[in-house]
């Protein structure tokens, strides 16, 4: 298994700009598309911690379940912001990675470089 665990959707050009950067460092790296394998509660809490800020920050606001929950207008605690992304993944912000204890929205993809120090 991979050092570097990346949470995208395929289709998505600034995941695809992650793994050109990755590539382009000869580092290795396993992917998971959450659109086609839904993330668990568990596993989006997990990732929550790891990133070690609240579960709204992982949000992304272009989407229309954003809207329809009224989402810019409240703040929801993790509980809340978890069990949405569970139940509508396109909620999600992307690509996120993973290393160990840490964890980064990859916007820019660069921010990646942060998990590598």
């Amino acid at each position: 298994m991979a050092e570097l665990l990346v949470y995208e959707k395929r289709t998505c050009s600034t995941c695809e700009k992650l793994a050109e950067l990755l590539e382009s460092r000869g580092i290795e790296f396993d992917r998971v598309d959450f659109h086609v394998e839904p993330l668990s509660e568990r596993t989006i809490r997990d990732i929550v911690r790891k990133t070690r800020r609240p579960a709204r920050d992982l949000f992304r606001a272009s989407e229309p379940v954003y809207e329809q929950h009224h989402l810019a207008e409240r703040s929801p605690d993790d509980d809340e912001a978890i069990a949405l992304m569970a139940t509508y993944p396109k909620l999600m912000q992307r690509p996120v990675v993973v290393r160990g204890d840490r964890a980064v929205l990859a916007r820019p993809v660069e921010r990646v470089l942060e998990l590598l120090d």
